[in-house]
């Protein structure tokens, strides 16, 4: 072999390691988005409330990277495909064949479409499933007003593939634009730019101009009104909950301007936000320009709007600055977390920051003990194979800002902040991996500051199990005065009287009912109850907290406000954890598997499945 075949040979497999490398594809998606990726969406649907199901086309522009490729994959999930077109060089449409794969219990099925050429756009007539795992589509009754039906999306992780065929991957950002028709008296929403004034006449219609992967697909309808916030944010909700979610989300302009003064420019236009029906599965979504909100937020004191806060804060992590892929879930959750912090100090002071940070931490020590070993990384140095070898998504948010506030905390804030926003400066709107993030960590701040983090410690932060012994604990002044107060109320030492608690906020509640809870009696919860109306508490936060003492110390007073709970609200951080507390005491097991019968159809799928779980393990 001469010298210049081994030299062509060397270069081919250093051309072949790259483009591993540069293309490892995402495993939770079909999608080939080496040979050609999406550009732009098109919806133009129809909302049908009676069979549950949107129906209509998504036309999708292509941007064609194997010039020898010939098949378009995607991902959908429950889909019936009625055709699929092609538009030829001359703007006509012509029908091309296109199969369906074998579905998969996890990743749906691959829609296979097979063309002549290159065509630069597509297009897939279809219906969504009424069991579509993204959509809830909620009677009048589940409403606020009784007399409307109600149907909100939620697309992350992989959902946005049961309500339009898509490259449903994070690796793939494109803008889109729809013409969605609903009945006459609902309103729709969408995550793009919403016009307040609009009346639906000729279907709605939104545009969203920045490149977005598809989790951010966001879709609401139904009976809404919208107030004004400041100058580029509003909020909207149903008539009945619009002046509570008009006063709570008062500072949302406030936190806009906290932000950019860290980070730079908020780059997506409008920031509104939509207050959902209460069986929304989680706190909040950061849909780019209309955040969906849990309405459990709202507690008529603005003491929860370190929610606001934190999807705000993902307009520069996770929406500007996206997982690649979702093993990379902490680039956009750890970080965001860690923004959240700063926002609030911004807003509010060091103190109650501080007491947010100590909470959380403390909270991530608590989930460490519940999680093995493995799952407890930011990430495993496993190749990226499908969602069975990735870490604990809960952990990640803690641990991941607790990561970055120990680099902030050691290279001072005149080095980190920069540092921070360069990062999202030099890859906004792009989607990127845990690798090129330590590419930038070593190039723009451990180059110059060595000393802020060995390679030994970096490692023990992204692979290592739990919390590194290194790692500095946030500590508050006023939540060690609590401390005291609580040990010795616990001892009986000091009466539920005396408890100085009128300066206490809901940080304070929720800190002190963590620590009692599994160690306070019923009859102290009583007393409790009895003192601060605990059990019937208008804050979620606090009464969840409470509920699940009461559970654990046998406090059988809380059975008619939790059953209350229970059938109203359906976000998963507080209703998987009540019904495991009560499955586990024998006394509560067969009392929540009836009140599970009666709730079970106003929850979200996603949270059905997860409450599902719990009762055949128990039943098993």
């Amino acid at each position: 072999m001469n010298k210049s075949t081994i030299l062509r040979a060397v270069a081919c497999a250093i051309l072949a390691q790259w483009s591993a490398y540069a293309f490892a594809l995402d495993p939770l998606s079909y999608a080939r988005y080496d040979q050609v990726k999406t550009s732009a969406l098109h919806m133009d649907l129809k909302a049908d409330f009676a069979r549950k199901t949107l129906s209509g086309y998504a036309e999708l522009s292509l941007d064609w990277i194997d010039k020898s490729a010939r098949t378009l994959e995607l991902d959908t999930r429950a889909l019936t495909i009625a055709r699929v077109q092609a538009q030829d060089a001359k703007g006509n449409w012509t029908a091309v064949p296109y199969t369906l794969a074998k579905a998969d219990a996890e990743k749906g099925q691959a829609l296979q479409i097979k063309l002549a050429a290159q065509p630069a756009k597509v297009r897939i007539y279809y219906r969504t499933a009424p069991t579509a795992t993204a959509l809830q589509w909620l009677t009048p009754q589940q409403t606020m007003s009784g007399k409307r039906p109600f149907m909100f999306s939620q697309s992350q992780s992989i959902e946005a593939r049961s309500w339009v065929p898509v490259q449903d991957t994070p690796a793939v950002r494109f803008t889109y634009t729809a013409r969605i028709d609903a009945p006459q008296g609902l309103r729709v929403v969408m995550s793009a730019d919403n016009d307040p004034k609009a009346t639906g006449k000729g279907g709605w219609r939104f545009s969203m101009p920045q490149a977005i992967p598809s989790y951010l697909l966001a879709i609401g309808i139904g009976e809404l009104e919208a107030r004004t916030l400041g100058p580029r944010t509003g909020v909207y909700a149903e008539p009945q909950r619009i002046k509570a979610a008009e006063y709570e989300l008062a500072d949302t302009e406030k936190m806009v301007a906290a932000a950019e003064s860290l980070y730079g420019p908020y780059r997506w236009g409008r920031y509104d936000m939509l207050v959902l029906p209460p069986s929304f599965p989680i706190g909040g979504m950061e849909n780019p320009r209309l955040t969906f909100l849990t309405p459990t937020m709202i507690a008529g004191d603005r003491s929860l709007v370190d929610l606001i806060a934190h999807e705000l804060a993902h307009s520069w992590s996770g929406n500007l600055v996206t997982n690649a892929s979702w093993k990379h879930w902490w680039l956009n959750e750890g970080f965001t977390t860690y923004v959240t912090t700063r926002i609030l100090e911004v807003l509010y002071g060091e103190e109650v920051a501080t007491m947010n940070l100590q909470l959380e931490q403390e909270e991530a020590l608590q989930l460490l003990a519940t999680l093995p070993a493995p799952k407890q990384a930011l990430l495993t140095k496993d190749a990226d194979t499908g969602s069975k070898t990735y870490t604990d998504e809960g952990l990640a948010y803690p641990k991941g800002a607790w990561f970055l506030r120990t680099l902030e905390q050691r290279a001072g804030r005149a080095v980190f902040d920069p540092f921070l926003r360069g990062w999202f400066d030099q890859h906004a709107f792009q989607s990127v991996t845990t690798e090129q993030f330590i590419d930038y960590l070593r190039k723009n701040l451990l180059a110059q500051h060595p000393k802020v983090m060995t390679d030994a410690e970096l490692d023990e932060w992204l692979h290592g199990a739990g919390i590194p012994a290194s790692a500095r604990r946030a500590v508050s002044a006023r939540l060690a005065a609590l401390d005291a107060a609580r040990t010795a109320w616990l001892k009986g030492e000091l009466a539920t009287a005396r408890l100085d608690t009128k300066k206490w906020n809901a940080t304070e509640w929720m800190k002190f009912l963590n620590d009692i809870d599994g160690k306070a009696s019923a009859a102290q919860l009583k007393e409790l109850d009895q003192a601060f109306g605990l059990a019937r508490s208008a804050n979620n936060e606090v009464a969840f907290r409470f509920y699940r003492a009461g559970i654990k110390a046998g406090y059988g007073a809380i059975r008619e406000p939790l059953h209350a709970f229970l059938m109203s609200v359906g976000r998963q951080k507080f209703v998987v954890p009540l019904y495991a507390a009560l499955l586990d005491n024998p006394a509560d097991k067969a009392w929540a598997i009836g009140v599970y019968k009666q709730a079970r159809a106003r929850y979200h799928p996603a949270t059905q499945a997860s409450v599902d779980k719990q009762m055949a393990k128990k039943e098993g």
